[in-house]
């Protein structure tokens, strides 16, 4: 098991103590819920982000979700949001991104075949972000998963241009071009001056699921990655964190660790 981030804040944050903070959504900031549009911040997780994003260079959220979706959910106006697994990037001071828009088209012809191919299966929901589409399986029968994820791949086999992705209880769908959290980042780093800042700006990516795993190769040499889960299991990341309470712990130790 890969050490408790809880344990080394000091190290994690590096000699200048400013740490640029990356954060996934479900399962990071809020638990894992059976409904999704369940999903809400506590209030302390709220405030605990407010005051980090008070001091550190930057704070982004990268999310599986829309962006409109993942930005009402947090409501911190001094955040940076990726939604769609960073392929739509908006922020502070007219921070714009929108990765392959020309796809649009793709993705409203394959959700209309998604929901036709799930639409016999009971509680196989589809859901459209703006550059993905989602197939969530957490409250199907065990024994019907199978048929989701046949009918899943009937549809995306006639796509292409469109790559699967596969998270917690979800297919997904998005453009098969080259990216992804770990690319979000490093462009936010670059585009936010944050690369080559003197003074040792320490990048951070804390997340839970499949996806995080492309962000914490990333800053592999150059920043820390830390995996909230209880469970032992391969993983680039460096640190773990048990559950959305420790993440909130570390990030309030992250926010008093002197500059």
């Amino acid at each position: 098991m890969i050490p408790s981030a809880l344990e080394h804040v000091p190290e994690i944050a590096g000699d200048s103590g400013q740490a640029a903070v990356f954060l996934d959504y479900d399962g990071t900031l809020t638990p894992i819920v059976s409904q999704p549009e369940d999903a809400w911040l506590f209030d302390s997780m709220r405030q605990t982000l407010r005051e980090l994003a008070a001091r550190a260079p930057v704070v982004a959220i990268l999310s599986g979700r829309d962006l409109d979706n993942v930005r009402r959910r947090v409501n911190i106006d001094s955040l940076v949001y990726a939604g769609s697994h960073g392929f739509d990037i908006a922020g502070p001071r007219g921070l714009r991104r929108q990765m392959a828009p020309e796809f649009l088209p793709n993705l409203d012809i394959t959700e209309k075949e998604l929901h036709k191919a799930l639409e016999g299966i009971p509680s196989a929901r589809v859901e459209r972000k703006r550059f993905s589409i989602a197939a969530h399986y957490r409250n199907v029968k065990e024994n019907d998963v199978p048929a989701v994820e046949r009918a899943f791949d009937a549809v995306a086999v006639r796509h292409p241009e469109l790559r699967r992705i596969d998270g917690k209880k979800v297919y997904e769908l998005l453009p098969a071009i080259d990216w992804d959290k770990g690319r979000a980042v490093v462009w936010l780093l670059e585009t936010l001056g944050l690369e080559s800042r003197s003074g040792g700006i320490r990048p951070i990516y804390i997340g839970d699921d499949r996806t995080d795993e492309d962000a914490f190769r990333a800053l592999k040499q150059t920043g820390v990655g830390i995996l909230v889960s209880e469970k032992s299991q391969p993983t680039a990341a460096s640190y773990s964190l048990k559950d959305p309470a420790e993440v909130e712990r570390f990030l309030r130790a992250l926010t008093a660790t002197p500059p």
